[in-house]
C-alpha cells in the first residue's frame, strides 16, 4: 500500500475510534489495533496522539467546507441548499462530522486551537458564500447559519430529531 494511502487509512480508522471513545479515552495502539497496524507505525505518520487527532480535524473542516463552497443557489435558497448539504455530509461522513463539531470541547490547546481555526475557516466560507449572493448581514448571517448547524449536531448526538432546525425539511 502507498505510504499516502496507509496514512489516510490510519485518520478513517481514528475517526471511527475517536468517535466511539473520544478523545481521551483513544489511544494510537487502538488506532493501530483497528487499522491492523502496529502502534509505532502510526507515530511514523504521527508523533503524537494529538497530531493524529488534528489531522482528522484538518480533514473535517476541509470537508465541511468545500461543500458548502460548492452549494449553487439564487440567495432565496441558499441557506437551506447548504444546510441540506451539511445533512447530507452527516449521512455520508456522520463520525467524523459529529467528532469535528464537538472537538471544542477538548481542552488539550493546541486542539483547541485547531478547531478554533477550523471553525473560522467555515465562518469565513459561509460568509463568503453569503457576500456573493448579497445576503445582508454577512457575517451575522454565518454565524446563525453556523448556530443551526450545531444544533443539527446536537440533535443527531442526543438523537432528538425535533431539536433539529431543518426538521421539518426530512
Amino acid at each position: 500500500m502507498a505510504k499516502e494511502d496507509r496514512k489516510q487509512q490510519i485518520v478513517e480508522a481514528a475517526v471511527t475510534v475517536f468517535a466511539k471513545q473520544g478523545y481521551y479515552k483513544t489511544t494510537t495502539a487502538h488506532i493501530a489495533h483497528a487499522v491492523g497496524i502496529t502502534q509505532p507505525y502510526v507515530f511514523h505518520f504521527f508523533k503524537t496522539k494529538e497530531d493524529l487527532f488534528i489531522a482528522v480535524l484538518e480533514q473535517s473542516v476541509q470537508r465541511i467546507a468545500g461543500i458548502f463552497r460548492e452549494v449553487e443557489a439564487p440567495a432565496e435558497q441558499l441557506m437551506d441548499q447548504m444546510g441540506t448539504a451539511f445533512y447530507d455530509l452527516l449521512e455520508t461522513h456522520r463520525d467524523e462530522t459529529l467528532l469535528s463539531m464537538q472537538a471544542f470541547t477538548t481542552a488539550e490547546p493546541i486542539i483547541r486551537q485547531k478547531v478554533q481555526e477550523g471553525f473560522a475557516h467555515i465562518h469565513q466560507v459561509v460568509k463568503e458564500k453569503f457576500e456573493e449572493a448579497q445576503i445582508p448581514q454577512p457575517s451575522l448571517q454565518a454565524s446563525s447559519f453556523i448556530g443551526l448547524g450545531m444544533a443539527a449536531v446536537m440533535s443527531e448526538i442526543l438523537e432528538l430529531p425535533e431539536l433539529s432546525p431543518y426538521c421539518e425539511m426530512e
